[in-house]
């Protein structure tokens, strides 16, 4: 095992003879990216096979520079610097990049193996320097950046054969989010080396998960956040992979899959199934240089599916011209997402915007975003460009200076939250036009949906904030369908809509306060929290509150108050069901009696 100074940590996992796992781990976040949202860390995996016979060591997916200290040393320990190393590389970003040029340095007889798109990444990335803001100290130029180690291309596929037996099938997997993307996998011990794709962002040391359910809220999220706006490419990569003598899958974050890994390829296309059904779709367009901008277009996308709202993710860098186009003119709204590189958008953004002007309709939304160092010339250009072409914008220009943090991606993800509700009730608006609609929830007059609406709830209240300090994040909402659900432990039930922007922070493990409210006093609180919000609004904006012990908000108006903590979670539909344990609690008037929410149909609130 090998420590860093910043908690980050390598442990050394043998997998079987001549292969190791070099698993890089944080116990914090990394960063502020819609994907680590869950806050329990992660890890980051790689694959060594020792040097046999003639071949050199060869090791597959390296990690970014956040683990550089820790991971230079591990790999020290078992591949002398004057050894020949071949380097896998399934993950292109600036990150890696420069954990790429280290090897470079301490091991000289560097060999590199990437995806075509990966090796044009290469070579844009490999000579590029870090921009310095203003005020920062440069990077030396006497600090020479080494050479581009000799570079093997795999085009579409790619058999390896080693003299120790392992035998390697390299399969390159293109998707908009890692146009680079490329998989490994070992036919003698079925291992495949999956990278991205069924990755979870969670701090652990063990090898492979326990169960199914120890992971699965985790992988969930993280498709969610990344995976379901490239739903048709991800079933494509899925088909690839079909026919593969899978045993055990290794993602590139997270803990291995060896008992479970056919039910998560059948939850990868149940999860894409729902996204395909949906009838509105947002063509999300973007090139990112650092990840900024496609951390933006990360929460964006998260936020519009959350409404139920199909999300088609486009990297106007490694996207035909005429998939672009079937985009643009098949979508119900379009954002477009640029980041400034030297005063100007990059190429093949000005060739987007080009399209767009050319052939967008002018009667659907249209959003800017992007990410820049100290000047946003870009973004300028987009908003200019579009407005004078007479598009209507579906929110102001999100500019983001550097990455967003935690609180910019909140009201990031809210604002992809407003677009997709309002494309749904423009939706709802011309379905009563044409006269169309129809269905048990949607009929309000149909018998079993008015019986439903005569199902009672309490009047409630629920209020979290998770995080501290600037990294602090909070919100709230009216709920009416709670419900006792266990005496020992004392839990309840809570059934929050998959579009509510406080759903983010009601994850297995975060804590909320549930404020029941006394009838004859639910209109004060109730107008609070019925208000529509705007994006990154503070839901507690001049209320005086109280705390429960843990620090959640309490009002001081309800007739009592419950301190949870999410235990479980299950999908229903529209709606996430929230099993909590009670954890503390007091009745604030014991002679008032519960607000109860009576309703005429089951077809709404």
């Amino acid at each position: 095992m090998t420590t860093s100074a910043n908690d980050r940590r390598v442990v050394q996992i043998p997998v079987e003879p001549g292969l190791v796992c070099l698993r890089g781990l944080s116990p914090k976040r990394l960063r502020f990216e819609v994907e680590y949202g869950l806050e329990r860390g992660t890890t980051a995996n790689s694959f060594l096979f020792l040097a046999a016979g003639e071949d050199p060591a060869l090791l597959v997916h390296p990690p970014g520079n956040t683990f550089a200290e820790p991971y230079l040393a591990a790999l020290a320990e078992r591949v002398p610097p004057s050894s020949r190393l071949q380097v896998v590389v399934g993950h292109t970003n600036p990150n890696r990049v420069q954990l790429l040029r280290q090897l470079a340095q301490r091991w000289p007889q560097l060999e590199l193996i990437s995806s075509n798109p990966g090796a044009q990444l290469l070579r844009e990335l490999w000579d590029q320097r870090k921009l310095t803001p203003p005020g920062a100290e440069a990077t030396s130029e006497a600090e020479a950046l080494p050479p581009l180690p000799p570079l093997q291309v795999v085009r579409g596929e790619l058999q390896l054969e080693r003299a120790d037996g392992h035998s390697l099938q390299l399969l390159s997997t293109p998707t908009p989010r890692w146009p680079g993307g490329l998989m490994a996998f070992e036919e003698s011990s079925g291992l495949l080396m999956s990278g991205k794709f069924f990755a979870a962002h969670l701090c652990t040391g063990d090898w492979a998960e326990s169960n199914r359910s120890s992971t699965e809220e985790d992988r969930r999220y993280f498709y969610d956040c990344l995976m379901a706006p490239m739903v048709r490419q991800v079933e494509a990569v899925l088909d690839r992979i079909d026919e593969l003598p899978i045993r055990t899958i290794a993602p590139g974050h997270g803990p291995a899959i060896a008992e479970s890994w056919r039910s998560l390829l059948v939850d990868y296309r149940r999860w894409g199934a729902t996204q395909e059904r949906a009838k509105l779709s947002v063509a999300l367009l973007y090139a990112s240089a650092y990840g900024n901008t496609a951390a933006i277009a990360d929460g964006l996308a998260q936020g519009v599916a959350r409404t139920g709202v199909r999300v088609e993710s486009i990297n106007c860098e490694f996207t035909p011209p005429d998939k672009l186009l079937e985009a643009i003119r098949s979508c119900d709204a379009v954002l477009i997402g640029s980041p400034t590189l030297g005063g100007h958008a990059p190429t093949p953004i000005v060739s987007a915007l080009g399209t767009l002007l050319a052939e967008g309709d002018r009667a659907k939304p249209v959003g800017v975003f992007g990410s820049f160092g100290w000047s946003g010339e870009a973004l300028d250009l987009l908003e200019s460009k579009l407005r004078d072409g007479g598009f209507r914008f579906a929110f102001e220009p999100i500019k983001v200076k550097f990455s967003p943090d935690a609180a910019t991606l909140k009201t990031i993800e809210e604002t992809g939250t407003a677009l997709g509700r309002s494309l749904l009730s423009e939706q709802r608006k011309e379905q009563r036009r044409s006269g169309g609609g129809g269905g048990l929830s949607e009929s309000r007059s149909n018998p079993a949906v008015l019986a439903l609406g005569r199902v009672v709830g309490s009047l409630c209240v629920l209020t979290t904030v998770k995080g501290s300090g600037e990294a602090q994040l909070s919100g709230a909402m009216v709920a009416s369908w709670v419900s006792q659900a266990s005496f020992t432990p004392p839990g309840l039930t809570v059934a929050v809509a998959k579009d509510r922007a406080v759903e983010a922070l009601l994850h297995v493990g975060d804590g909320f306060a549930l404020n029941v409210l006394a009838s004859g006093r639910e209109t004060g609180p109730m107008k609070q929290f019925l208000q529509p919000f705007a994006p990154g609004a503070d839901r507690f904006a001049g209320l005086e509150l109280e705390h429960s012990p843990a620090g959640q908000p309490v009002l001081p108006e309800a007739l009592a108050w419950l301190e949870c903590s999410v235990k479980q979670r299950m999908e229903c539909g529209d709606h996430w069901l929230l099993y909590a344990e009670v954890k503390a609690g007091a009745v604030l008037d014991a002679a008032a009696t519960t607000a109860v929410h009576q309703r005429r149909s089951g077809a709404n609130y």
